[in-house]
């Protein structure tokens, strides 16, 4: 008995496989198709459909049956959503995480929710939504997909059905299981939005034509999935309140678990449900994405070897890839500062890796100031973990042990996920 983990990240798509133990026993990845950075719903389904093809493959080469493979979920960038028909195709282009702007809904929206309610402000998930109901085509829409719903109904042929850890930006309470009252007065059609299940749920078989087209087993079960950032913190293996995971990758996401919920929409933070106790967290735009504006990786790599992690950098900048900022401030309207520029590139990149540090550290000491845990471990998923001086850079900032994750990929934490190896599936 083998589970299967998707991870639809930013900068690709990667599958795992685990055994019963949570033994990672193969794994493969693949780049997005074109279109995918842009909302294009077909080439994340693309993107999908090439990893699958090669982690069978690879299951294969080592002699394992992809037939064994009987548990799976999918995990996707949290927010990203696309209105699709009755047939699962999409109705234009879906919205990223990361977009914003949607002013129109966002007054909507404020005129009925609750004040600091999740669903508030002009970069919210249901102001996103509301955004896509606009479109010349809506409606020929059917269902709302969150990214991983969007594949998991194309892998199952059943449509409508998504987690509570991707429905709760949307307005989703994961402690009432229920959508609020008022959305009955917003001007949506309550018919399009998902069927909710905890994250970890068995939903549906796959559908028999799709296991056929990939060579998987027709048996194997699709659970509900979670985020992108959500399934990092369950690979991590984190279990004691406290410890917190930070994914430095694109973007740079924290997840601190808590015994008690922790929500503050002005901050742009919120608490998922996970199993007995909360994962407290939110994601900031600064991390990788901004350091690529001004070097890239060979060159960050080259210039880290002359910074002295233990000296403190004098420059205070919000690194940025663009307008926008959604944690520890969420201003969709913040503006990048990354200067002054020193002369010297390498004094410019500490000072860069130090003001993320440094950001990293508001964000667990704004969840401490809320009623929450002190952090007490930092556990490092993506690409920023590779970099040794900001992983030292990041601790010295932070006061405690920041440790690159064991098992860092979001993929392996989807796979425990529907293998019910994780605090998730605990009740």
């Amino acid at each position: 008995m083998l589970g299967l983990g998707i991870d639809i990240g930013t900068s690709g798509v990667r599958t795992a496989v685990i055994d019963p133990s949570g033994t990672l026993v193969s794994d493969a990845r693949a780049p997005h198709r074109p279109g995918a950075a842009t909302g294009d719903a077909d080439a994340w389904w693309g993107g999908v459909s090439d990893c699958l093809r090669a982690q069978v493959k690879a299951l294969r080469q080592i002699g394992l049956d992809p037939h064994d493979i009987v548990h799976a979920s999918i995990d996707g960038t949290s927010g990203t959503m696309v209105l699709v028909d009755e047939d699962i195709r999409p109705i234009g282009l879906g919205l990223l995480y990361n977009s914003s702007g949607f002013h129109e809904g966002a007054e909507q929206i404020a005129r009925l929710a609750p004040e600091g309610h999740i669903t508030r402000g002009s970069s919210s998930a249901l102001a996103r939504y509301l955004t896509l109901l606009t479109s010349d085509q809506a409606d020929r829409a059917r269902y709302l997909l969150h990214q991983a719903d969007f594949i998991l109904a194309r892998l199952t042929r059943a449509p409508g059905h998504s987690d509570d850890n991707n429905a709760l930006k949307l307005g989703f309470d994961p402690e009432t299981l229920s959508w609020p009252a008022w959305f009955e007065r917003l001007a949506i059609p309550l018919e399009q939005l998902p069927k909710v299940h905890r994250c970890g749920e068995a939903v549906a078989p796959i559908a028999g034509e799709v296991a056929q087209d990939f060579g998987l087993s027709p048996d194997l079960i699709m659970h509900a999935g979670t985020t992108d950032s959500i399934a990092a913190f369950l690979a991590s293996g984190a279990t004691t309140q406290g410890e917190g995971v930070t994914s430095l990758g694109t973007t740079l996401a924290i997840k601190l678990l808590s015994d008690i919920r922790v929500d503050s929409v002005a901050h742009g933070l919120y608490s998922h449900r996970l199993g007995s106790s909360w994962l407290v967290g939110g994601a900031s735009n600064t991390g990788g994405g901004a350091l690529l504006r001004h070097f890239d990786p060979d060159q960050m790599s080259t210039l880290s070897e002359a910074i002295d992690a233990s000296e403190i950098s004098p420059y205070d900048y919000h690194p940025l890839p663009a307008v926008g900022e959604r944690f520890p401030i969420n201003d969709p309207n913040l503006a990048p500062r990354d200067t002054p520029r020193p002369a010297s590139d390498a004094a410019f990149l500490h000072g860069l890796l130090e003001s993320i540090a440094r950001i990293e550290g508001q964000c667990y000491g704004l969840i401490k100031d809320l009623g929450g845990p002190p952090v007490s471990r930092v556990l490092t998923a993506g690409g920023g973990a590779e970099n040794d001086v900001w992983t030292a850079i990041r601790a010295r900032v932070l006061g405690v042990p920041v440790e690159t994750s064991p098992r860092a990929e979001a993929a392996i934490g989807a796979a425990m996920l529907a293998m019910g190896l994780t605090a998730a599936t605990q009740s």
